[in-house]
């Protein structure tokens, strides 16, 4: 008798030590997950947001696919800072709403400003554009290109969607920005 409750309770330690590591194992998944899709610049990122009425969520990850939150991120191709963007996408954003200012391209390594103007940039496009896939898409190959590429029948049968994106670097773009803010929503904002 007394070894079949030292074999039971021997049972019950083991299975409560299964969970322990479980738990541990969920938790640390967890910490691992968080700290790859941080919440950084959260104060920048919410005023910008809600300024322009864009998805907290979106925003992630286009700054987590852009740079990984680096301010000082410049691209092989000139890009710079969190939102990356290019000299002449910066100059035309200064003159779209503003009257007036002083910004040169360098001081979008400032994330504030590199994330209002970003989240402006997806306001516009967002209104320009009516379908999500087809806005990143022009966020990230321009909207001369996507213009074009809608026109096509080859690339679009109704002049708003993308049955096909003739850059690859594009089309993996748009579908990694889609997947990092998808967990950015599960993660934070569900």
């Amino acid at each position: 008798m007394a070894q079949k409750i030292k074999a039971v309770v021997l049972l019950i330690l083991a299975f409560f030590g299964v969970m322990g590591v479980a738990y541990m194992f969920r938790h640390t998944n967890q910490e691992l997950t968080n700290n790859d899709y941080p919440l950084k610049y959260e104060k920048e990122i919410n005023a910008a947001a809600e300024k322009y009425h864009v998805e907290k969520a979106l925003v992630y990850g286009i700054i987590k696919t852009e740079s990984n939150f680096d301010p000082d991120a410049v691209s092989p191709a000139g890009a710079l800072g969190l939102m990356q963007f290019m000299p002449d996408t910066f100059e035309w954003l200064q003159t779209y709403y503003r009257e007036e200012n002083n910004y040169v391209f360098e001081d979008l390594k400032n994330p504030a400003l590199c994330i209002d103007y970003g989240v402006q940039l997806l306001s516009i496009l967002s209104e320009m554009y009516e379908v999500e896939d087809t806005m990143l898409c022009a966020y990230n190959g321009g909207l001369g290109n996507v213009d074009e590429w809608l026109q096509n029948p080859e690339y679009s049968d109704d002049g708003k969607h993308l049955k096909v994106v003739p850059f690859p670097e594009t089309d993996n773009y748009r579908k990694l920005v889609e997947q990092n803010k998808s967990i950015y929503q599960k993660l934070y904002f569900s």
